[in-house]
Formats: structure tokens, C-alpha cells, sequence
């Protein structure tokens, strides 16, 4: 039986490695170990303990790591105290190969450990380009892994331009198009979201035309975290349409972010808009499948609505140079773009659901991968000409 240890570090990380879960939960060679850490443990990010119980997954290891204050220092400070704890759990669970997600700095803390302790390392969504920090952290855990599980052939066709051995490198699509296909097959919303879920703020009803609002700071402009969010706040507000407002993620410039939600509903109570801190990820994605439009800077409005054929207004640059498809128009930070840009998708026929980020069958590809892969990962120099390199070994 296979030890697979996978690292689980905040709420908007769940809805794309659920799949992933079940698939190794289920697999007969599989066994499966799951450390949660970072916001994920964070109550006033969400519930997240909850869920991942209710959805039966047990919890081997809590790693609490975050330090306070949503800035730089904070951010590389939370990495350092995540690598001293990860290295611990590691060593408690002995897991034979670690799965990472996506390019959060919590995960760099999560893979760099595991390099040194020699255990293999499998990465999901790497080769993406985006144009923020994130891509960096992305790129330095695609050189620490081993085993590599793109979403899409672009992202396929870097990782293997960045030397990496081509049988390591497995298109499985992102997880979270598993999900979107379950909720294509049964879309009936048979909840009742203010009872349900809380929140903040008006109460506005549903029925027609709605918005959903997921924007998160820019680590290289969490300076103007405050600012740019009053842009998308007031857009949405003049709008008047009825609006679905997502807390954000916990990076810097996350308390500003925060700081612009409660000043604006403090200050004009706007009615068309309610504020949520967190949701179960099949009710959420019910509710995205629904919606007019995704606002926002969120990697979903990329991702899991091009899958269902959502339209999506992505704002600024955390997501501007990433893979998308027809489903995504760009804007500035400006409430006249943003405006037209919303304007625009609500009077033009709904997009057609895109694979490009995949089939709807990840988790299975990634499970069945993990329980037959080598575990030997020796890399080669495949960007290097054998002969030369033996040549220029021999001059040395």
C-alpha cells in the first residue's frame, strides 16, 4: 500500500483537490494522508475543518503556521515556519510520496521539505504562466517535483521546455473540472443560501440576472489592495444588480482587501450585495454555474467557469497572463471598463463550456498515476545533449 501525504493550505485550494481526494481515498493501493495547514485551519476564513470532515476525509496532521499581519514580512516569515513544521510531519508520517497543488507560498513550504528528506514529490497545475509571484513559486515547485500533473498542453509543453523527463509529465487536466461535470449533470440549486451559508449584509433575491464577486490582493500591489477593491465595490453597487461577494484569500494585502468590504457596507449598505466568508464547494459551484457573471481576479473565473460557460470579467493583473478561454474578458481597474466589460456579457448569448483545463476526469488520472509511478525519481539533463555534456565531463 502506497502512502500518498497531501497538503491541503486554504479554502479556495479545496474545490480543486477534492477530486483528488476521493480518487486516492477510493484507490486500492492507495492510502492516503492528509495534512491541513495555513488558512485552511483559520475559522475566520471559513469553516474548512467542517467540510473536509462532512465530505469524510480524516485529518492526519494540523500544521499552524500562519503569522499575522497580511503583509511581505509576514508572508516569508509564514514560509520559513511552515518548512521547520511540514519537515516534522513528514518525519512523523513517512509518507512515500507528497502531493502538492497549485503555487501558493504555503505550498513552496510543503515541497521544499519534502526535496531535502528525499521523498518523491507529485505537483498538479504547474506551467502555468500568470504574471505574479505565484508564478514563481509555481516554477520552483515544478523544479523541486518529480512527477507532474499539468492542466493544460500549454502548461504540459513548459514544464517539458524546462528540462523535465516527458513520461513524468502527465496531462490530467485540473481536478476542478471534475466537479464542474457533476454539477452540469445535476444543476438544481435545492438550498436556501442566506439560511444556509449567513453572511453579511442585504439579502438580495436571485431569481433573474446575478453577480459573483471573487477578488483577491496582488502580492506585487498589495499596496492598492484597499483601493482596487472600492473600484470593483462601487462598480457592482451602481450597478444594482443583485451580487454574490466572496471574502479573500489570506495574502498580502488581504487586510485591506477586508478593510474595503467592511467600510463600504458600514458606510452605504449597499442592497444588492451580500458578503460570504466561505461555502461547501458543490454549492458554490452551483451557484457559479447560475450566475450572469464572475468578477473578480480569482483563478475560478479562469477555470472552473470557462468549464461550465460562465462568462468572467477578470480585473488587473493576478490572472492577466494566464491560459483562458472565450468565457474571460480583461479589464483594468477602472469602474467604466469594468462596467462595460459586465454590460457586454450580459447582452451577448451565454459562452460555450470550454476543456481547455480539462475532461472532468483529473482526480482518476492522478490517483491511478500515483499508484503505478516509480518511485526512483533520478532526474536527467534531457535539455542537454548527451554528447556534449559526456564531452565537456571529460574535458573537466
Amino acid at each position: 500500500m502506497r502512502k500518498v501525504c497531501v497538503v491541503l493550505t486554504a479554502r479556495t485550494s479545496y474545490a480543486k483537490i477534492r477530486p483528488v481526494l476521493y480518487a486516492i481515498n477510493s484507490h486500492p493501493d492507495l492510502e492516503m494522508q492528509l495534512i491541513c495547514a495555513g488558512s485552511a485551519l483559520l475559522t475566520r476564513y471559513g469553516e474548512m475543518e467542517d467540510l473536509i470532515t462532512k465530505d469524510g476525509f480524516k485529518i492526519d496532521e494540523r500544521i499552524y503556521m500562519i503569522v499575522e499581519g497580511e503583509n511581505l514580512l509576514t508572508s516569508a516569515k509564514t514560509t520559513g515556519l511552515g518548512l521547520i513544521e511540514f519537515a516534522s510531519a513528514y518525519d512523523r508520517l513517512k509518507p512515500d510520496i507528497v502531493f502538492i497543488m497549485a503555487d501558493r507560498y504555503e505550498q513552496m513550504a510543503a515541497a521544499i521539505p519534502a526535496a531535502y528528506m528525499n521523498i518523491p514529490i507529485a505537483h498538479a497545475q504547474g506551467g502555468e504562466v500568470t504574471g505574479n509571484i505565484d508564478e514563481k513559486v509555481r516554477h520552483a515547485i515544478t523544479k523541486l517535483a518529480d512527477i507532474h500533473f499539468p492542466a493544460t498542453e500549454c502548461a504540459r509543453d513548459f514544464i517539458l521546455r524546462m528540462g523535465e523527463q516527458p513520461e513524468k509529465v502527465i496531462l490530467s487536466g485540473c481536478p476542478s473540472t471534475d466537479l464542474c461535470q457533476k454539477i452540469i449533470d445535476s444543476p438544481e440549486i435545492d438550498f436556501k443560501i442566506y439560511d444556509r451559508y449567513g453572511g453579511v449584509g442585504a439579502h438580495p433575491v436571485l431569481d433573474e440576472d446575478f453577480l459573483i464577486v471573487m477578488q483577491h490582493p496582488v502580492t506585487t500591489e498589495y499596496g492598492d489592495a484597499l483601493e482596487q477593491s472600492m473600484v470593483t465595490l462601487k462598480t457592482v453597487h451602481e450597478l444594482g444588480i443583485p451580487t454574490l461577494w466572496f471574502w479573500p484569500n489570506i495574502d498580502a494585502g488581504s487586510d485591506a482587501t477586508s478593510k474595503a468590504i467592511r467600510s463600504y457596507r458600514e458606510n452605504y449598505s449597499p442592497e444588492n450585495i451580500h458578503f460570504f466568508r466561505n461555502m461547501a464547494v458543490e454549492d458554490f459551484l452551483r451557484l457559479l454555474n447560475k450566475a450572469s457573471v464572475i468578477i473578480g481576479n480569482s483563478s475560478c473565473a479562469i477555470r472552473e467557469a470557462s468549464y461550465l460557460g460562465v462568462p468572467a470579467v477578470n480585473i488587473g493583473s493576478r490572472q492577466s497572463d494566464r491560459e483562458h478561454a472565450e468565457n474571460v474578458i480583461h479589464s483594468d481597474y477602472d469602474q467604466k471598463q469594468i462596467k462595460a466589460a459586465i454590460e457586454r456579457h450580459l447582452s451577448q448569448p451565454r459562452p460555450q463550456s470550454s476543456k481547455l483545463y480539462g475532461h472532468g476526469n483529473a482526480g482518476e488520472v492522478i490517483a491511478q498515476t500515483l499508484s503505478e509511478c516509480a518511485l526512483s525519481f533520478h532526474k536527467k539533463l534531457s535539455y542537454l545533449d548527451s554528447e556534449q555534456h559526456t564531452e565537456k565531463q571529460s574535458v573537466a
